[in-house]
């Protein structure tokens, strides 16, 4: 089975109660099943006998994580019980267990056409979360324009990272496959890239499943860092969000770079930065799959607002803010779009 892989997740985290307090599910739903702990112990059940992926109750626990990888991050020893989630999904759709949801999610993310605009060796990759916001893609368009690039536009399909979330890891590679070498064929040879699940599977990912790009991929703070884009603004006070992909992922420090290069005085936003507060980003389709959820998963970071209608949130992920701002209500802009404001 995957989860054999994170051997040493399963069989100390069913003991530990350390990073509870880091559970985002565990913490809104106010339940012990929702923790690292007892999805680690549920996950042993099933090598004693006493669980089976035929309990729908243990196979929607797992699909309700939201995968933000704090704790694997805070973990003092850190294990992997992320990775050990994302592992038992997979277990589940190889047993023929995943839920008709899953299924349908799956279904619609195997689809994979890509298409391409445009000259030149650098490309913008523009996922679909992120061309929704036709905001987040007019700052884009000025900060090329500001970096002096005029980039090929990538878009259309999926590239793995929601198949692989879901636990469909044979067709994620093969959406990976696809878009390397579509990349290939279009002779890309820097892609840049806004949505940092998009950024962290071309990265993590794709090195995981053996598939090779032909380009440099650079998320787009690291590019504008890299462009030495000049500011003439000022971005003053704002509550920066770290990212679940970024910090707990990939320990990416290019968009607390860019916040430098802004002038940002960034406020300490909650009573707690260890936390998540992206309302599932880490799960990527989490609003599609558990609606409810990333509702009240938002509601929790409203809370911790100290003005929602007034304090400027600062966000790196197009789903981040759409799901504040639709059920937070809170003011909230991407990294592209403060940027863009202060040229």
């Amino acid at each position: 089975m995957h989860i054999d892989k994170y051997e040493e997740a399963m069989m100390n985290c069913r003991f530990c109660f350390m990073c509870r307090h880091l559970s985002t599910i565990g913490q809104v739903r106010c339940t012990e099943v929702d923790t690292p702990r007892i999805r680690a112990a549920m996950l042993y059940g099933l090598r004693t006998g006493t669980n089976s992926f035929d309990d729908s109750d243990f196979v929607d626990a797992l699909y309700r994580q939201e995968l933000s990888a704090c704790c694997t991050r805070h973990c003092v020893n850190h294990y992997d019980e992320n990775g050990l989630a994302i592992a038992a999904r997979a277990d589940v759709v190889e047993a023929g267990k995943a839920p008709e949801k899953v299924q349908r999610l799956a279904r619609k993310y195997a689809k994979s056409e890509f298409k391409a605009t445009g000259s030149g060796d650098v490309a913008y990759f523009l996922d679909a979360t992120t061309a929704a916001d036709k905001n987040v893609v007019q700052a884009v368009k000025k900060l090329f324009a500001a970096a002096k690039v005029s980039p090929k536009i990538v878009e259309g399909g999926s590239i793995g990272k929601a198949l692989k979330v879901l636990g469909y890891l044979p067709e994620a590679k093969a959406a990976a496959e696809k878009f390397a070498a579509f990349l290939g064929e279009k002779d890309v040879k820097t892609l840049v890239v806004s949505n940092p699940a998009a950024f962290d599977a071309l990265t993590k990912d794709y090195p995981e499943f053996g598939v090779k790009l032909p380009c440099k991929v650079l998320c787009i703070s690291g590019f504008l860092v890299q462009q030495k884009v000049a500011f003439k603004k000022s971005a003053g006070e704002i509550y920066y969000l770290a990212d679940d992909f970024m910090r707990n992922y990939d320990d990416c420090e290019c968009p607390e770079k860019l916040l430098k290069a802004l002038k940002a005085v960034n406020k300490p936003f909650g009573t707690n930065d260890e936390e998540s507060y992206c309302c599932g980003e880490g799960a990527v389709v989490f609003d599609e799959l558990n609606p409810s959820l990333v509702k009240d998963l938002a509601a929790y970071v409203a809370e911790r607002a100290d003005d929602p209608k007034k304090d400027r949130i600062v966000v790196l992920s197009a789903y981040t803010k759409s799901v504040l701002v639709k059920y937070g209500k809170l003011n909230v802009v991407t990294m592209e779009e403060l940027a863009a404001s202060c040229l």
